[in-house]
């Protein structure tokens, strides 16, 4: 049964730099003059909020800004990986194979398309999915492959494309491998590739905390499959006059906005990359602390920094340096993310015989303090000094008791 442990440590006292930021990114005066102009214009009740222009255009430059064919864009990046897990038209007992460390929205997709989600363990450096253990788990009623750049660290996709090949579905043929880029986006993959441009289908999110966003929520799929682009665009607007559909439909706000943000994407992470390679540097002499690996290139677009304290500090020890960080420094962390089946109970009711102790051992150890890009130097500089006090003490506590 899942368990009703909070993820994130309790205190009351006021938190400095809270758990993690509300918004990702940042807006400018271009964000707000294209929001006024989209306004003015729509204003207008012979022109109103019809959004085809603007969604075309905004999906015209992610396509190119990704190196991939086609972009469709929708409401929320959840909504774009349910219809694309709909396009596969899943039967009762096929599986699709997924990273038990991971956020529950692509698990709860599988789940709501009719799939079997199928665990398999994290790697232990990245903690993102294990090929080896995507190779235990293939079956014969595969049908696809879920992976996930886990808090922008750009996986390689070619184990998992290779692993495909050599085990195909004896029905649908290769399994196809999707990619959650969710917390990636900006990122190039290990052959110098965007992310978006490699794998069947590769989802993105722009909800609030992503590392842009569209007024807080919205999405796109990438892909070079024409069929797959075409039927997404019909699904998302209640399926022409033949098929079934709904309404998910990024609004024309949105789609100017994402415009913007998108020619500004690199910038922005940047900027963040810089203050994540700041702390590393900062903690590389806190030995109690393995810290998050440094992936060149754009590889790792760190949409958090993450942090493991020792085994012997797993789950307890993690929770009290949390505590101290946030009661003593005001500095907030989160833990991202436990496997969903000891915490969700329909994820669990639908993985009952699964388990990953790895991924259950490494979350045990991991937490992910507060960073943004419009962190100061400076004021980087007080939190590392803050994570180190705080690390200190407790091992100066975990040795006495």
């Amino acid at each position: 049964m899942p368990t009703d442990r909070a993820t994130v440590p309790r205190t009351d006292a006021p938190l400095r730099w809270p758990v993690e930021p509300a918004q990702g990114g940042w807006y400018t005066t271009a964000e707000h003059n294209a929001v006024r102009s989209v306004l003015a214009e729509s204003d207008d009740w012979q022109v109103g909020w019809k959004s085809a222009g603007y969604v075309g255009a905004f999906e015209d430059a992610f396509a190119g800004f990704t190196g991939s064919r086609f972009a469709v864009a929708f409401n929320s990046g959840g909504t774009a990986l349910e219809m694309l897990l709909h396009y596969l038209r899943l039967d009762p007992g096929d599986e699709v194979i997924s990273c038990a460390v991971n956020f529950v929205g692509p698990l709860l997709a599988i789940i709501s398309q009719g799939g079997k989600p199928i665990l398999a363990e994290p790697e232990p450096n990245t903690l993102n999915l294990d090929p080896t253990d995507v190779e235990r788990v293939l079956s014969r009623r595969t049908r696809a492959i879920l992976v996930a750049h886990w808090n922008g660290a750009v996986a390689d996709l070619r184990p998992f494309l290779d692993l495909a090949e050599r085990n195909p579905n004896p029905i649908h043929g290769a399994p196809l491998v999707i990619v959650d880029a969710a917390r990636a986006c900006g990122g190039r993959t290990p052959t110098g590739a965007r992310v978006g441009a490699e794998g069947w289908a590769t989802m993105f999110s722009f909800e609030s905390k992503k590392l842009m966003t569209t007024f807080g929520q919205g999405g796109m799929i990438t892909t070079d499959d024409q069929a797959l682009a075409e039927q997404l665009r019909r699904l998302r607007t209640y399926g022409g006059t033949e098929h079934w559909g709904t309404n998910q439909m990024m609004t024309k706000a949105q789609a100017a906005v994402g415009l913007v943000q998108l020619a500004r994407l690199d910038e922005m992470n940047d900027a963040r990359i810089a203050r994540a390679h700041q702390r590393t540097r900062g903690l590389a002499d806190v030995e109690e602390l393995t810290l998050p690996p440094t992936l060149h290139d754009r590889q790792h677009v760190y949409y958090r920094h993450n942090l493991l304290v020792p085994e012997s500090w797993a789950g307890e020890g993690r929770d009290e340096l949390m505590n101290v960080l946030a009661s003593e420094y005001g500095l907030g962390s989160i833990i991202s993310d436990r496997p969903a089946y000891l915490f969700h109970r329909l994820i669990s009711a639908r993985t009952a015989d699964q388990h990953c102790p790895r991924a259950e051992q490494l979350t045990g150890r991991l937490l992910c303090p507060y960073l943004h890009p419009r962190i100061s130097v400076a004021e980087e500089e007080e939190i590392t000094g803050a994570i180190a006090r705080a690390t200190a003490r407790v091992a100066r506590t975990r040795s006495t008791s």
